[in-house]
């Protein structure tokens, strides 16, 4: 008989009688080199299996004890890819079938042609060395995938945080056509997220309110700066111009698949709660929860921004005036839960957009309140200007703040002519 060189593997042999036993072993210990362990039962062969792993099991059909049909089962659960051999005296087809069907790889009867024993334990050992090239397989391929998987998110990342810096500098782009709202951007986002996670917007809801409120004014590009900046009242027909921006906004993002969502915010930004905005007029849930968000962040950012013309109001004055008008102006839902958030973290939102925010200009610097001052009443108390007399004097306003100032009343008088 040939002895084969192939790698050695580990071979069972549970068989209660001790001759066929001795016979195996040293067909396939000594010839084929295997390093083989004979045992007596079916117990015997599941308690080492237990403690250590081999390649094939040779095992009599019918023992004392645990049969080697009952053991099968046991051996596919406790080793799934050690190949099974069964050995019966048993002469009929049936025998073979049944073992096959509970999940041996292979039937051989007794008294068995040992050339049929050598064929079927080399069959065995290369379907052996296919389950674990398989299973290596499988597992370079879980690897290949989970490490393809990183680098895609790690892209997509990337691409989203390129996305953002562009945006935001088209943000601050915008914002000097405006010297009133410099930083504005900045704060209302902040302001639009943390209401955004405090109604539970899942992560594609929170990235198309982000990009939403950093853009909510990208239609004012199509708005003539003789519009846009005059210190004086718009006519009529001025004003159905500048009406048009939200619009003009959308259209300006229609088409970007990624900016899909925040295309809404700013198109029904100016939209209200009772159905009395613009552009189209839309009412309660018709608006974008989005939009509807924004608006209240939009909003309060407005009530509490120093201006050079006027101090920002209180966080308990702005929230007052939120409620005021919720139902009407603001979603409710959405009032109600800007109230549910303490107003430490407004105020942390606001004190951290400042401090990210460049220098103001000099032509503010009259009025405006340092970035860290609490949205309290104390930062506008009389108390903090030049008294004479007993009387509290008006503040001194430098030539460049009177021109705002003049600009803000045009704004003002803007605003009444709208809502007439």
């Amino acid at each position: 008989m040939t002895e084969h060189t192939h790698n050695r593997g580990r071979l069972l042999i549970a068989d209660d009688d001790p001759e066929i036993r001795n016979i195996l072993q040293e067909l396939l210990c000594g010839n084929y080199n295997y390093d083989c362990r004979a045992v007596g039962s079916a117990e015997e062969a599941l308690a080492l299996l237990r403690a250590s792993k081999f390649d094939l099991v040779i095992s009599d059909i019918n023992m004392e004890g645990m049969s080697g049909l009952e053991m099968i089962p046991h051996v596919r659960e406790i080793a799934p890819e050690t190949v099974i051999i069964m050995v019966s005296g048993a002469q009929t087809i049936e025998y073979a079938i049944e073992a096959l069907r509970a999940g041996a790889f292979d039937y051989v009867t007794k008294p068995f042609d040992l050339r049929h024993v050598e064929v079927a334990v080399e069959r065995a050992r290369q379907h052996h060395e296919l389950l674990r090239s398989k299973r290596r397989y499988e597992t370079f391929l879980e690897e290949s995938i989970k490490l393809r998987t990183k680098e895609l998110a790690h892209a997509l990342a990337s691409l989203e945080d390129a996305y953002r810096t562009t945006l935001k500098a088209l943000a601050a782009a915008l914002e000097t056509r405006d010297t009133d709202t410099h930083g504005h951007s900045e704060r209302v986002v902040s302001f639009s997220l943390r209401l955004g996670r405090e109604l539970k917007l899942d992560e594609e809801g929170l990235r198309s309110l982000e990009f939403g409120a950093l853009l909510h004014d990208i239609g004012k590009i199509g708005i003539p700066d003789m519009i846009l900046r005059k210190p004086a009242a718009l006519s009529d027909e001025e004003w159905l111009t500048m009406r048009r921006h939200p619009a003009l906004g959308q259209q300006i993002l229609r088409g970007i698949e990624f900016l899909e969502g925040a295309a809404r915010v700013v198109g029904q930004h100016h939209e209200k709660w009772d159905g009395t905005g613009y552009p189209l007029g839309l009412r309660a849930e018709e608006i974008d929860l989005n939009a509807r968000i924004f608006a209240v962040a939009d909003a309060f950012d407005a009530m509490v921004s120093t201006r050079v013309y006027r101090a920002g109001k209180p966080y308990a004055a702005a929230a007052e005036e939120l409620e005021r008008h919720a139902g009407r102006q603001f979603d409710p839902a959405v009032v109600a839960a800007f109230l549910r958030i303490p107003p430490s973290d407004w105020e942390e939102l606001r004190a951290r957009s400042l401090r990210h925010q460049r220098p103001e200009r000099t032509a503010t610097a009259a009025v405006s309140s340092s970035p860290s001052s609490p949205l309290t009443a104390e930062r506008f108390s009389p108390s903090a200007t030049s008294t004479s007399g007993g009387k509290v004097a008006a503040p001194q306003i430098p030539a460049a703040s009177r021109i705002t100032r003049r600009r803000h009343e045009a704004r003002t008088l803007r605003r009444s002519h709208r809502h007439a």
